[in-house]
């Protein structure tokens, strides 16, 4: 059994290489495919985009819709093949489920946060308060962490699309940058227990096993 992790820029290629992987690796142990999503819908083209998605999955693979977080991954059969597409709408809900705790809200009215928090315009400010509820980051964190935890520790093959980001402009609301350090710490922590990680750049893919992890003063 074995964890791999694709991560990526948007429309690098990532999503479709694990659901080959998936459809290779499952017609060699027999196991079933099940594809965990987080993303809701937050207008028509997203609907329509994540419809898309999942019409052009193979037919045997099982789509889950994740409404609620806790606990979902013991959900899932050891001898499933888990698809996990990805990481950063998983990111998301948990930052919308602990908003809604912390202020009795439906997750709707701060914002499709696993959609689009990461990318908010300035226009977008009035969806993404600057005044976060209290100990929220702290909360997000440490649900965050349990859930990579449970992927990194399951019996069954497991591979997880996630995202990178962070890597040009500081999102201009406190629950973008809240997304986006928490995922880019996830990523991280999802890597150390993956048997395999490969970034993908445009359709290629950079083995992240064969990198370096530590780094010294370059010999004169």
């Amino acid at each position: 059994m074995a964890l791999l992790v694709l991560t990526g820029g948007a429309r690098s290629g990532k999503s479709l290489v694990a659901e080959q992987l998936a459809l290779e690796r499952s017609g060699i142990s027999g196991g079933q495919v099940i594809v965990a999503v987080f993303g809701r819908a937050s207008d028509p083209e997203m609907a329509a985009r994540i419809a898309r998605h999942q019409a052009a999955r193979p037919p045997s693979f099982e789509t889950r819709e994740v409404l609620r977080t806790a606990d979902w991954p013991d959900q899932v059969a050891d001898d499933a093949l888990l698809l996990v597409d990805c990481l950063g709408t998983l990111i998301g809900r948990i930052i919308e489920e602990e908003w809604e705790r912390a202020v009795g809200a439906d997750p709707a009215e701060v914002g499709s946060l696993g959609a689009s928090v990461a990318s908010a315009s300035p226009t977008d400010a009035a969806a993404f308060p600057e005044a976060m509820p209290p100990e929220l980051a702290e909360k997000v964190s440490r649900a965050a962490g349990l859930q990579v935890d449970a992927l990194g520790k399951r019996k069954g093959d497991t591979i997880v699309v996630t995202n990178e980001v962070g890597s040009g402009v500081v999102p201009h609301t406190a629950s973008g940058r809240l997304f986006r350090d928490v995922l880019g710490i996830s990523n991280r922590r999802l890597v150390a227990y993956a048997d395999a990680a490969y970034l993908c750049v445009c359709g290629q893919f950079v083995n992240l096993r064969a990198c370096s992890a530590h780094i010294t003063w370059p010999e004169v």
